[in-house]
């Protein structure tokens, strides 16, 4: 028997965070660092005090992957190291969401996500 969508998309954000954590201990950087920032990007939720559409506007603007690497890709191109601790803090970040089952929002309600979409 195959192995459910939903099921894999957890399993491949649990990845994310396990390589985002053992990539951050590479660069030495500060746990107490990331344990302060790990859940900023849920201050996105305030997007919803704007409405619905609004709210899953910005949150999945905050928490599609794009953003993060870009922001990881822009550290290293401009030799920007310092940069990078905040960046792999962003994919833990979402990669801890998708392997706890939080995907990106529709418009429609605040619960509805693309994992749930997915069968599991």
């Amino acid at each position: 028997m195959l192995t459910p969508p939903g099921v894999l998309l957890r399993i491949e954000g649990g990845c994310l965070l396990g390589i985002s954590l053992l990539c951050y201990r590479e660069l030495h950087a500060s746990w107490i660092l990331f344990a302060a920032l790990l859940l900023v990007p849920d201050v996105s939720l305030a997007g919803y005090l704007a409405g619905t559409k609004v709210g899953a506007r910005i949150y999945n603007l905050v928490h599609t992957l794009a953003g993060a690497l870009i922001f990881i890709g822009a550290a290293v191109v401009t030799k920007h190291a310092a940069l990078l601790p905040y960046g792999l803090i962003w994919l833990a970040h979402i990669g801890m969401d998708r392997m706890l089952g939080f995907g990106l929002k529709y418009e429609t309600r605040f619960n509805e996500t693309h994992l749930q979409r997915v069968q599991v």
